[in-house]
């Protein structure tokens, strides 16, 4: 299989063989409404899910951990200070840490706290769509809720700012994934429009960079693999080869057994799936 960048080697096999040799443990401080998801997918891909919210015991249940993701979708006034505790935490004891800011934009509290977590902790990838990704810059944005709607023509150089203002691996997620470090882009191209029609797949996106940052070294390599496999989980299962599918519900349960089937499935080739571009 061909590798993921072919200035850095690694192929999306060594990826999904690292993360199946760590099993890491993962903490997601994440939303009510796709919880048991982020807790599903991260054992799909070989991860071991916790899902510690609680302030007296989050910041020690980080410190054990071998990644940590912060979601917002759901956050209130406590879930704000567990949130910056349990990142503290992760930049404390080296816990690769992936921040996904729901939402900001959309009111003037999430793009307060979004603005405290990207500001406060040392994040090593940020994850969301065109739209959270562009709020987060300052630039004009159409979130609605927690979607993403109008035209981001800009999104790759956007991206490249994001990153050099937050010092994350950014990952901005639409149409076409874009992955972007300060100096560099990355179009992604695996994905299939069925996963916008399930609530969560964003959260589930979030959780599965946060498993393959933790197994891997590099955060650049986590979050390209991560992308890639969650991309092509999804054309798998949209290709029924883990089931016929036959609308939003059942498709999502084809999605799920594809991440945990991704391994051990005949997946299509890498060759033009990820196309580094350059930005101005």
């Amino acid at each position: 299989m061909s590798s993921l960048d072919a200035d850095r080697g690694i192929t999306l096999d060594d990826a999904l063989t690292a993360v199946a040799d760590a099993q890491p443990l993962v903490n997601s401080v994440t939303n009510d409404v796709t919880i048991n998801d982020v807790a599903n997918i991260t054992l799909h891909w070989g991860g071991l899910p916790v899902m510690s919210d609680d302030e007296r015991e989050v910041g020690d249940m980080v410190a054990i951990a071998d990644g940590c993701l912060l979601n917002m979708g759901t956050v209130s006034e406590s879930g704000e200070e567990t949130m910056l505790t349990a990142g503290m935490a992760a930049n404390d004891h080296g816990v690769p840490l992936v921040v996904d800011p729901v939402g900001v934009g959309a009111t003037p509290t999430r793009t307060r706290v979004a603005d405290r977590l990207v500001t406060d902790l040392d994040v090593d990838v940020l994850n969301g769509n065109y739209g959270e990704i562009s709020a987060l810059v300052g630039e004009h944005a159409e979130v609605r809720g927690v979607e993403s709607i109008g035209e981001y023509a800009e999104i790759a150089a956007t991206a490249v700012e994001c990153a050099r203002q937050t010092g994350a691996v950014v990952v901005a997620s639409g149409e076409t994934d874009i992955v972007a470090t300060e100096a560099a882009a990355f179009e992604v191209q695996a994905g299939h429009s069925m996963m916008g029609e399930v609530v969560g797949t964003g959260c589930m996106l979030g959780v599965t960079l946060t498993v393959f940052a933790a197994a891997l070294d590099d955060p650049l390599d986590g979050a390209l693999a991560g992308t890639v496999a969650y991309g092509l989980a999804g054309e798998l299962a949209a290709d029924g080869a883990f089931g016929d599918y036959h609308g939003p519900a059942s498709y999502r349960i084809s999605f799920l057994d594809a991440a945990a089937g991704l391994a051990g499935a005949e997946t299509p080739a890498l060759s033009g799936r990820i196309e580094r571009i350059e930005v101005r």
